[in-house]
């Protein structure tokens, strides 16, 4: 007889998350924020290329048809923004296929939210105060300071070299070198993103909360895309914050064109071909909602567990989690 029916997360632990959940929803009540609830399953998945959504077959009005699971509520949650909701917000089950590890799990919470009217700047600044809310007493000091990087300006102080201008093939050379890896063939976005998850990440939020942005045009997903204004190359508007060396939470200023995200939709799948993976449904029904009209504003989401895992001071995420993969 094992004892792998046994939580993964302490009662103690799974109080602590109870309280600091009830702290996130205070939050957002104070602010006039509405706690939503979407569907886990939808006819749409994550066409990104890095993601690996979940599917299932289910029955249906239709008959059988393929679902996929949520790698994150936002399509449903833009839905409800082109009806006319306002300002939502959402603890969402989320599921992301082969991610496991000390700061991943199969299956996960996301707070996910959405402000129209507001500037990427002013979503900067409420995440920075939602973080400090729930991590008070262990941030200690209220002065802790929130430093802004530019995406460019890490890779120029980490790695010596411009990731916008930098050759190919010195990419790929820096990328075998810092990972231990093949990279001879490898696309330029991964050799970006190997280098700066393995050599710049563990550095972010070392002395204080630190948001990154101007991301390359490439990795701009849902997000809008603007002029760096050092040399007019389009960069991404978006943002990521880290602190400790882990990164918390990922910001738009969300995409409102209907023809623009169903053409990035395309551009996904046609990626995904050639990368040998396969193809995602694309949800038709949030390119609808787009060509109704969604009000511009900015959206983010935060991995809950992993502000738990730091509030709390664990060794990974599953001990914040009642039943993580794989004794779930």
């Amino acid at each position: 007889m094992t004892d792998d029916w046994r939580p993964t997360a302490t009662i103690e632990t799974l109080r602590e998350r109870a309280r600091m959940l009830a702290e996130v929803r205070d939050f957002f009540a104070e602010r006039g924020v509405l706690e939503v609830e979407t569907p886990v399953l939808g006819h749409g998945g994550s066409t990104d290329l890095h993601l690996a959504s979940l599917s299932a077959q289910a029955t249906t009005p239709a008959g059988r048809e393929r679902l996929w699971l949520q790698t994150s509520p936002e399509f449903h949650m833009k839905r409800l923004l082109a009806a006319g909701s306002g300002p939502i917000f959402q603890l969402a089950r989320s599921f992301r296929d082969g991610e496991v590890g000390g700061r991943h799990n199969l299956e996960f919470t996301l707070l996910e939210w959405y402000r129209p009217g507001f500037s990427l700047d002013e979503l900067i600044e409420e995440t920075t105060a939602l973080v400090r809310t729930v991590l008070g007493r262990e941030l200690g000091d209220e002065a802790v300071p929130l430093l802004r990087r530019r995406y460019r300006e890490l890779f120029r102080d980490f790695l010596a070299i411009d990731p916008f201008t930098a050759p190919l093939g010195e990419l790929r050379r820096l990328a075998a070198e810092k990972g231990g890896l093949a990279m001879d063939e490898a696309p330029r976005d991964d050799c970006l993103d190997l280098l700066i998850s393995l050599v710049i990440e563990p550095q972010l939020g070392r002395e204080g909360i630190e948001v990154v942005v101007d991301y390359p045009a490439s990795q701009a997903a849902l997000a809008r895309r603007h002029r760096d204004p050092e040399d007019g190359q389009w960069v991404a508007s978006r943002f990521e914050l880290y602190l400790a060396g882990l990164e918390l939470a990922n910001g738009y200023d969300e995409l409102t064109d209907a023809a623009e995200q169903a053409a990035r939709f395309d551009e996904d799948n046609a990626a995904r071909r050639a990368a040998g993976l396969p193809e995602v449904d694309i949800d038709r029904r949030l390119v609808a909602a787009l060509a109704h009209g969604m009000p511009e504003g900015s959206g983010v989401a935060l991995g809950i567990d992993r502000l738990l895992q730091l509030a709390l001071g664990k060794a990974s995420v599953a001990e914040v989690m009642a039943f993580a993969t794989p004794r779930c």
